[in-house]
């Protein structure tokens, strides 16, 4: 993974005597009170001449005077963590981070053992990472399927144009993991949802009040443009197979030198009004190539339902922004690109949601426990200046969804890479609010470090390059963060 802030080259090792490397704090005393989870104050023996505070966010307590913290390393030093965790890669990088050496052991730790977890019971993590071949509606034996992950609803229906917005004859089951479904048959040779119609997930909260959504799953969501503020609809895509588009070139090669040229499709057009994805790719394309840039990095293209927030508030994680067209639409545009020697990357927002309850996935949050919900409850559950919801990267089905939405853009539009923006929001749990970085290692490696969300970001690392081991990966860090971003060596 590479680290935007860091303009896409290698960081060079830093001396022993660096300023960077050495600017530690020491403690004053041999022994220092530690914070444990059960809120005591044990005292540990600090292994070396730095003390840190002690957080544990995970079953198995380890015993040592270093924040539990983690941060991203490239794919080469991943392969090896499972066959010898002594041999941390970053540490011949950085001698200064030796110190440290206890608190990388416990990250690759919670990797190893969160990836073990999955292939045990997932049957891997590429498995795991197709979670939209069985979640939201799909073709299965002459049949739609649809299933929603909703532990904390009481009932659920499926409406839409298809049965004229009554579910009473399309109830859903609850399995025992909070996944409701059902299978509606073919009427007449053909599926029972027609192509191209609105549909909604209606279910009952606990205080017996029903409400609709967009499936969590939805791959297509549009709005009635005549209707000034209405919320987007959920649309089921199935075209038939004429009306598919079917890729006509290869991936181009990896360049060695990236030059990325950054666009937001709706704003190309020269005129007035947002562009599509076919005129993009035929009028604008062609003047990128032609100024000798090998990368394109598509802004705005997962559905947002405003507009002005640049794409970066997504409602619906699965679906094309529909102001510029539909699936097939970008799907031509990413094949014109890789027809002209362009590759292609996604601005893919993981870090927080749109806090939009009628068209996003905060309207599943119902005010159930973590453990039932895609985001944290109370305060750690939202993003205060951005106004946004925040993933609990701790839950099975939240790693499901984001891992599985990861390989639905590479493996059904074709995208060469990412670029994951505000991952400095995800690394910490104050999301760099109010700090100001100065090279530290105590900022990067601490209690404020998320660990949770860096096993999500190395698990999806992994996952890129297993699908596409040529993958551009870059991680937007205003932080500096030591480790987050290097070239694979």
């Amino acid at each position: 993974m590479l680290g935007s802030s860091s303009g896409l080259l290698p960081a060079p090792p830093l001396a022993k005597n660096s300023k960077r490397a050495i600017r530690y704090k020491r403690c004053t005393a041999k022994e220092k009170p530690v914070r444990q989870p059960s809120g005591g104050s044990k005292k540990l023996l600090c292994p070396s001449r730095f003390c840190f505070p002690l957080r544990i966010s995970y079953n198995d307590r380890v015993r040592h005077g270093f924040a539990i913290s983690a941060v991203l390393t490239d794919d080469s030093t991943m392969t090896t963590v499972g066959d010898d965790m002594e041999n941390i890669g970053l540490l011949s990088i950085d001698p200064g981070l030796e110190s440290f050496k206890e608190h990388f052991r416990y990250r690759m730790k919670r990797y190893v053992d969160q990836k073990k977890l999955i292939e045990r019971h997932e049957g891997g993590l590429e498995e795991f990472a197709l979670g939209y071949k069985k979640f939201g509606f799909n073709r299965e034996e002459g049949s739609i399927v649809y299933r929603e992950w909703a532990p904390a609803a009481q009932e659920a229906q499926i409406i839409g144009d298809f049965n004229g917005w009554d579910g009473s004859n399309h109830r859903m089951e609850k399995n025992e993991f909070g996944v409701w479904s059902i299978k509606i048959p073919d009427s007449g040779g053909d599926p029972a949802v027609p192509h191209n119609s609105r549909v909604k997930f209606r279910f009952m909260q606990g205080n017996g009040v029903w409400v609709d959504r967009i499936p969590a799953w939805i791959k297509y969501a549009t709005v009635d443009p005549a209707s000034f503020g209405a919320p987007y609809d959920g649309v089921y895509w199935g075209p038939p197979t004429s009306e598919r588009y079917e890729f006509k070139f290869p991936r181009p090669p990896k360049p060695n030198a990236p030059r990325i040229y950054e666009a937001h499709v709706g704003m190309s057009s020269p005129e007035p009004r947002v562009n599509s994805y076919r005129e993009f790719a035929d009028n604008v394309l062609p003047r990128i190539r032609a100024n000798n840039y090998n990368t394109v990095q598509l802004m705005a293209v997962i559905e947002h339902s405003y507009y002005a927030s640049f794409g970066y508030h997504v409602t619906t994680f699965f679906a094309v922004s529909s102001r510029s067209g539909n699936p097939e639409d970008l799907k031509y545009l990413i094949d014109k690109a890789h027809s002209l020697g362009l590759c292609v990357l996604m601005d893919v927002v993981h870090s927080h949601a749109s806090n939009n309850v009628t068209d996003g996935l905060n309207g599943f949050d119902i005010g159930q426990s973590a453990q039932e919900s895609y985001f944290h409850t109370g305060d750690r559950g939202y993003h205060n200046l951005w106004d946004s919801r925040l993933f609990n990267y701790a839950n099975w089905e939240v790693l499901r969804f984001l891992l599985s939405n990861l390989r639905w853009w590479l493996e059904e539009f074709k995208f060469d890479g990412f670029r994951f923006d505000g991952v400095t929001s995800m690394l910490y749990h104050h999301h760099g609010i109010n700090m100001a970085f100065t090279g530290d290692y105590h900022e990067y490696f601490s209690e404020a470090t998320d660990v949770d969300a860096v096993v999500y970001l190395m698990l999806a690392n992994h996952l890129i390059h297993n699908i596409l081991p040529d993958a551009t990966v870059i991680a937007e860090d205003v932080s500096g963060m030591l480790g987050l971003g290097r070239h694979k060596l």
